[in-house]
């Protein structure tokens, strides 16, 4: 491993990863006169949005409840923007606040310098193989909780002779079209890419290994997120629940009949204490019920 020695001081905080988070952090801090500077690991800013996403990704929740601090977004922008999009309006976040990241640097360790009350941040460019210390009096860590994908070992993988995929990889079902596909998870992203390929003419089964809140997008003509923050504001996390809970089995009917039985925490409880999320429904659940994706 080549070594550059080389050393640099950061007059304002140092910010692992160029996501929304950190592009957010950098933004309002510069906006008070606080310099700080970003290290991302990837060649580009919201890598996991640009790189690791699938083709029909879309914001689950109304655009309201994701835009960046001091920047709102488009007005002609969709209730529910489209990947594309998303990444446009980072990308002109980034530009209107002269954020300059350093890109294709991978952060290698991160320590607190007692004597001189400072952070030691090293990262090592993973193009020409230097490492540069940054030292700094402030750490922002802002890496992402999926940044990294997980594989399972299952019994049985190597001598499988189709395709496995993480959805860090999947873009389309078009690949698919045809073919009996297993998705192993029914959170939003697998019970997404199920009818992602279902729409390909695959014939997708999902394994489902834990209960889980299955709610509808949308209830009472408003989103169902803005409902239970309106709610919350007037009324407890339980009864809230309670009420969720009313309307989705009205509006989706009994989940449990298609093999997603609930949890006994309520979707917000469950969300809180596990910080495992509801699975909002964006038409999965009809293709569930027509046999199209089996469960």
């Amino acid at each position: 491993m080549k070594s550059s020695g080389r050393c640099v001081w950061v007059p304002g905080p140092v910010i692992v990863g160029a996501g929304p988070s950190g592009l957010a952090t950098a933004a309002c801090l510069k906006q008070r006169g606080v310099p700080s500077l970003i290290i991302e690991r990837s060649n580009c800013i919201a890598s996991l949005w640009k790189l690791k996403t699938y083709d029909r990704l879309c914001l689950h929740l109304p655009k309201q409840f994701c835009e960046l601090p001091l920047v709102p977004f488009p007005a002609n922008f969709p209730s529910y923007p489209t990947k594309d999009q998303f990444v446009a309006y980072l990308e002109a976040y980034t530009t209107q606040f002269g954020l300059e990241p350093v890109y294709n640097h991978k952060v290698v360790s991160a320590e607190f310098d007692d004597q001189c009350g400072l952070w030691r941040v090293k990262a090592m460019g993973l193009k020409q193989e230097e490492e540069t210390e940054y030292v700094c009096r402030w750490l922002i860590v802002a890496t992402g909780e999926n940044a990294e994908e997980v594989v399972p070992q299952i019994e049985g993988m190597d001598d499988f002779g189709g395709p496995i995929v993480h959805t860090s990889c999947y873009k389309s079902g078009e690949l698919f079209s045809g073919k009996n596909v297993l998705v192993v998870g029914c959170g939003n992203s697998g019970m997404e890419v199920s009818l992602d390929l279902c729409n390909f003419n695959a014939k997708p089964s999902i394994v489902v290994r834990d209960s889980v809140h299955v709610l509808p997008q949308e209830m009472l003509g408003r989103s169902t997120f803005g409902i239970s923050m309106s709610l919350l504001k007037w009324l407890p996390v339980r009864l809230v629940d309670q009420f969720l809970l009313l309307i989705s089995r009205y509006t989706l009917g009994d989940t449990a009949e298609l093999g997603l039985a609930r949890p006994k925490l309520g979707p917000l409880e469950l969300k809180m204490v596990t910080g495992k999320t509801p699975v909002l429904d964006i038409g999965t659940l009809s293709k569930i019920r027509s046999g199209n994706i089996k469960v």
